[in-house]
């Protein structure tokens, strides 16, 4: 005889056995789940690339200190890891085609810092699976969720920026990811912060 658990619903979305709702999934839309799916993905696009103007060059490195990786993982655990895949996936080829909305209202895929638009493609589809297991909802997950994040990020990014520029991977590792662990360290910190407080803020409106 047959145990498993049915599936559960949550704002018009049905959610496998094992898995929980995303902030996004509460919003009250089940009679217009996909135009509300489209809005999300395409307003986490949007973050993303204003986020990105948020930018500072550093001194050595192709690479900007910006705020869109922190928007990227954002995204990605706010809205799961299928529409945290899509909106990072329209913002990497609407960039890639022209859109000036990558880093310093920069365009195109032949920077050398696209690696790391790619990982952060990558990397709101696993933040975004995690948040489906729970993983923004206290100070150490959604720490370990933001590590893992950064790791997949900059695991993309560097190699591509050594193949890129034709540094060495010790050359691109100095410039393309030591300069930015502090400024990471904040990011996380602000998410550790601000999602686990969002949810406590849905209970108690629940």
């Amino acid at each position: 005889m047959s145990t498993a658990a049915a599936p559960i619903r949550s704002g018009g979305v049905h959610l496998a056995a094992g898995k929980v709702p995303v902030l996004a999934d509460l919003l009250p839309a089940a009679r217009a789940r996909y135009a509300v799916d489209a809005a999300l993905v395409a307003g986490g696009a949007a973050l993303t690339g204003i986020a990105a103007q948020i930018a500072v060059p550093v001194p050595g490195s192709p690479v900007p200190v910006s705020g869109q990786t922190f928007a990227a993982l954002l995204v990605g655990t706010a809205l799961g890891a299928r529409r945290g895949f899509l909106s990072l996936g329209l913002y990497a080829v609407a960039g890639a085609a022209g859109m000036p909305w990558f880093a310093q209202g920069t365009s195109g895929y032949g920077m050398p810092s696209f690696g790391y638009i790619l990982g952060m493609l990558l990397a709101a589809t696993v933040v975004g699976a995690l948040a489906r297991r729970g993983a923004d909802r206290s100070v150490l997950r959604t720490a370990g969720a933001m590590a893992v994040g950064s790791v997949i990020i900059y695991a993309v990014g560097v190699p591509y920026l050594a193949l890129a520029t034709g540094m060495s991977l010790s050359a691109a590792i100095s410039a393309g990811l030591v300069p930015f662990l502090i400024g990471d360290a904040l990011k996380a910190a602000l998410a550790m912060g601000a999602l686990p407080a969002a949810w406590k803020l849905v209970g108690r409106r629940g």
